[in-house]
């Protein structure tokens, strides 16, 4: 069983320090796939010395993005959870008429999106299950298609943020065509960006315990790429707390500033922003809920990680996000002091990490994640999706 770090400093653990910094940041600035940079990534990975993380990653957070906290106002549309895959750490996917399975006809999703404009929303996050009875006309492209232009039509306006590239790639090999169709039917019926969820930990050796099924790590990048140099903007993840090691971590995150510094090369938008989500056992299938031993995350251990990802990631991710769904809101702001500067979104109805037995709830007020922001002493504002202001 892979039992969870220290959660408290040892007396005589190493502070980090700008001076370890230094050479990190030159290192992957140069190239972030080089052993040098790894071996830079792996000492920050291995320091336990909370308060110098903590210090250090308040600092650069300040330095690339000032005291303003930001939050979107948004609702999650998780429109079905049949799902033809078996993920280890999963409590949402259903199979098709098994206790708890749905499927949302497009009127009920347009009435919850025309809600949504209605209070206020500047943002819908659609995902899904990978439901090979999803087709329109006998094509996969045809449905997903049509349901974002029929969001569309229920919210004029409002930013549609949608399919992860596992749905991505589902949706081609569906219809047995190249991903590339896929992307500009999707932008052209109102895709505006993707969630950069299912990429769990770049790793192949952790993916094939935790999904065997699930796209691999290298298909993921593959992805993401095409996405960002389709003009389709993304977030990064990297779910952590359960069986990665710290140079798994190190090598997630290398992964992701080397795809980022690939879309600043090509002048594109690459990554919007960073969102680390701690691993919720509570509801997970028994064999890895046992393996790891821990129902909720251990906060101590996130907020180190929360810290050490901001100073790894530099000043290629400006943004950083904690999940206040898997820290509760309380965990999100502690997370404003360890490196983050946005608080997520409103969601109005979460459904996938709520239903794997997280205690954060499954909604936000406005007024709630407002007050989260100035009971750390920061301002807030309300921002787009991709970081702009709301007029």
């Amino acid at each position: 069983m892979v039992t969870a770090p220290e959660s408290s400093d040892s007396q005589d653990s190493v502070p980090w320090t700008p001076e370890l910094l230094q050479p990190l940041r030159a290192a992957v600035r140069l190239n972030p796939s080089s052993p040098a940079a790894l071996a830079a990534a792996e000492v920050l990975m291995a320091t336990t010395n909370a308060a110098s993380l903590q210090e250090q990653a308040d600092a650069l957070r300040q330095e690339l993005v000032g005291e303003t906290v930001t939050y979107v106002v948004n609702r999650n549309l998780n429109f079905t959870n049949h799902c033809v895959q078996h993920c280890s750490f999963c409590a949402f996917r259903r199979d098709a008429g098994a206790a708890g399975a749905y499927w949302h006809g497009r009127e009920l999703l347009q009435g919850k999106a025309s809600e949504a404009a209605a209070l206020g929303a500047t943002e819908l996050c659609i995902q899904g299950g990978l439901n090979p009875q999803a087709r329109t006309n006998g094509s996969a492209l045809t449905y997903y298609a049509e349901l974002l232009e029929a969001l569309a039509e229920a919210a004029p306006g409002l930013h549609l943020h949608a399919f992860s590239p596992q749905e991505l790639l589902f949706i081609a090999e569906q219809d047995g065509i190249p991903l590339q169709a896929v992307l500009e039917r999707l932008r052209d019926a109102g895709l505006a960006s993707i969630p950069g969820t299912a990429a769990e930990v770049l790793s192949e050796d952790v993916r094939r315990q935790l999904c065997p099924e699930k796209i691999t790590a290298r298909q993921w990048c593959a992805v993401i790429l095409q996405c960002h140099r389709t003009g389709l903007p993304s977030t990064a993840t990297l779910m952590a707390g359960h069986i990665e090691t710290s140079r798994d971590r190190a090598l997630h995150l290398l992964t992701l500033v080397a795809l980022q510094q690939e879309a600043e090369r090509s002048q594109q938008r690459g990554f919007s922003e960073f969102v680390l989500l701690p691993f919720i056992g509570a509801q997970a299938p028994a064999a890895l809920r046992h393996r790891v031993g821990r129902d909720q995350p251990d906060r101590a251990e996130m907020l180190r990680l929360t810290a050490q990802c901001r100073l790894l990631l530099g000043p290629w991710f400006p943004n950083h996000q904690p999940s206040w769904v898997k820290l509760t809101l309380s965990g999100a702001a502690e997370a404003l002091r360890w490196g983050c500067n946005d608080l997520g979104g409103t969601l109005m109805e979460e459904s996938i990490t709520s239903m794997a037995g997280a205690e954060g709830g499954t909604c936000q007020s406005v007024e709630a994640l407002r007050s989260a922001a100035l009971e750390v002493g920061r301002p807030v504002r309300e921002r787009t999706t991709l970081y702009g202001s709301v007029a």
